[in-house]
Protein backbone atom coordinates (compact mmCIF):
# COMPACT_ATOMS: atom_id res chain seq x y z
CA UNK A 1 0.00 0.00 0.00
CA UNK A 2 1.30 3.44 -0.93
CA UNK A 3 -0.12 6.55 0.07
CA UNK A 4 0.60 9.66 -1.65
CA UNK A 5 0.35 13.53 -0.59
CA UNK A 6 0.79 16.13 -3.56
CA UNK A 7 1.08 19.65 -2.49
CA UNK A 8 2.54 23.29 -4.23
CA UNK A 9 -0.81 23.76 -6.01
CA UNK A 10 -1.84 27.49 -5.91
CA UNK A 11 -2.68 30.65 -7.82
CA UNK A 12 -0.81 31.81 -10.67
CA UNK A 13 -0.62 33.90 -13.06
CA UNK A 14 -0.15 32.98 -16.94
CA UNK A 15 3.38 32.68 -17.87
CA UNK A 16 4.05 31.97 -14.34
CA UNK A 17 5.45 29.24 -12.65
CA UNK A 18 4.81 26.35 -9.68
CA UNK A 19 6.22 23.53 -8.38
CA UNK A 20 4.45 20.55 -7.20
CA UNK A 21 5.51 17.84 -4.56
CA UNK A 22 4.38 14.57 -4.34
CA UNK A 23 5.83 12.83 -0.66
CA UNK A 24 5.29 8.88 -0.89
CA UNK A 25 4.77 6.41 2.43
CA UNK A 26 6.44 3.82 0.37
CA UNK A 27 9.72 1.86 1.69
CA UNK A 28 10.29 0.61 -1.39
CA UNK A 29 9.57 4.13 -3.36
CA UNK A 30 12.03 3.12 -5.96
CA UNK A 31 9.96 0.32 -6.80
CA UNK A 32 7.06 2.39 -8.45
CA UNK A 33 6.94 4.23 -11.82
CA UNK A 34 5.68 7.41 -10.87
CA UNK A 35 3.16 10.01 -12.79
CA UNK A 36 1.19 13.51 -12.66
CA UNK A 37 -2.29 13.67 -14.05
CA UNK A 38 -4.38 16.70 -14.23
CA UNK A 39 -8.74 16.81 -14.34
CA UNK A 40 -10.14 20.03 -14.80
CA UNK A 41 -14.13 20.71 -14.14
CA UNK A 42 -16.38 18.56 -16.65
CA UNK A 43 -13.37 16.79 -18.22
CA UNK A 44 -11.74 13.67 -17.84
CA UNK A 45 -8.46 13.20 -16.05
CA UNK A 46 -5.84 13.32 -18.23
CA UNK A 47 -1.91 12.19 -18.35
CA UNK A 48 0.35 15.43 -17.73
CA UNK A 49 4.16 13.27 -17.18
CA UNK A 50 5.56 10.20 -16.01
CA UNK A 51 8.82 9.54 -14.54
CA UNK A 52 10.03 5.36 -14.32
CA UNK A 53 11.80 3.88 -11.54
CA UNK A 54 15.36 4.73 -12.31
CA UNK A 55 14.81 8.11 -13.71
CA UNK A 56 15.81 7.40 -16.64
CA UNK A 57 13.13 7.70 -18.76
CA UNK A 58 10.27 10.44 -18.91
CA UNK A 59 7.49 10.78 -21.07
CA UNK A 60 4.92 13.82 -20.81
CA UNK A 61 1.91 14.97 -22.66
CA UNK A 62 2.34 16.70 -25.65
CA UNK A 63 0.28 19.94 -24.68
CA UNK A 64 3.49 20.26 -21.63
CA UNK A 65 6.87 19.48 -23.47
CA UNK A 66 8.60 21.98 -22.96
CA UNK A 67 7.28 23.68 -19.72
CA UNK A 68 6.68 21.08 -17.63
CA UNK A 69 9.80 18.96 -16.26
CA UNK A 70 8.73 15.46 -13.66
CA UNK A 71 11.46 14.46 -11.64
CA UNK A 72 11.84 12.16 -8.41
CA UNK A 73 14.52 11.48 -5.37
CA UNK A 74 14.27 7.76 -4.61
CA UNK A 75 16.03 8.64 -1.36
CA UNK A 76 13.55 11.26 -0.53
CA UNK A 77 10.40 9.20 -2.12
CA UNK A 78 9.24 12.28 -3.92
CA UNK A 79 8.17 13.18 -7.00
CA UNK A 80 8.12 16.81 -8.26
CA UNK A 81 6.57 18.53 -11.58
CA UNK A 82 8.01 21.94 -12.01
CA UNK A 83 5.95 24.08 -14.25
CA UNK A 84 6.89 27.05 -16.12
CA UNK A 85 5.40 29.10 -18.62
CA UNK A 86 1.62 28.08 -17.09
CA UNK A 87 -1.51 28.91 -19.17
CA UNK A 88 -4.65 29.33 -18.20
CA UNK A 89 -5.62 25.81 -19.27
CA UNK A 90 -2.79 24.41 -17.36
CA UNK A 91 -5.56 24.94 -14.29
CA UNK A 92 -7.04 21.48 -13.03
CA UNK A 93 -6.50 19.54 -9.77
CA UNK A 94 -3.29 17.59 -10.12
CA UNK A 95 -2.90 14.24 -8.89
CA UNK A 96 -0.18 12.01 -8.21
CA UNK A 97 0.17 8.46 -8.85
CA UNK A 98 2.38 5.30 -8.54
CA UNK A 99 2.40 2.15 -10.66
CA UNK A 100 4.28 -1.00 -9.98
CA UNK A 101 4.18 -2.19 -13.60
CA UNK A 102 7.36 -2.63 -15.77
CA UNK A 103 6.36 -0.60 -18.47
CA UNK A 104 6.25 3.26 -17.96
CA UNK A 105 2.54 3.56 -18.62
CA UNK A 106 0.93 7.36 -19.76
CA UNK A 107 -2.76 5.71 -19.31
CA UNK A 108 -4.81 6.44 -15.48
CA UNK A 109 -5.67 3.11 -15.73
CA UNK A 110 -2.37 1.44 -15.04
CA UNK A 111 -1.95 3.27 -11.78
CA UNK A 112 -2.73 2.17 -8.69
CA UNK A 113 -2.33 4.43 -5.94
CA UNK A 114 -3.32 7.64 -6.15
CA UNK A 115 -2.97 11.07 -3.84
CA UNK A 116 -5.97 13.57 -2.93
CA UNK A 117 -4.85 16.15 -5.44
CA UNK A 118 -3.46 19.56 -5.30
CA UNK A 119 -5.38 22.92 -7.01
CA UNK A 120 -3.52 24.80 -10.17
CA UNK A 121 -5.51 27.77 -10.95
CA UNK A 122 -3.88 30.01 -13.15
CA UNK A 123 -5.60 33.50 -14.33
CA UNK A 124 -5.46 35.12 -17.97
Amino acid sequence: QVQLVESGGGLVQAGGSLRLSCVASARTFSIYNMAWFRQAPGKEREFVAAIDRSTSLTRYADSVKGRMTISRDNAKSTVGLQMNSLKPEDSAVYYCAADRSVVLSTSRNNYDYWGQGTQVIVSS
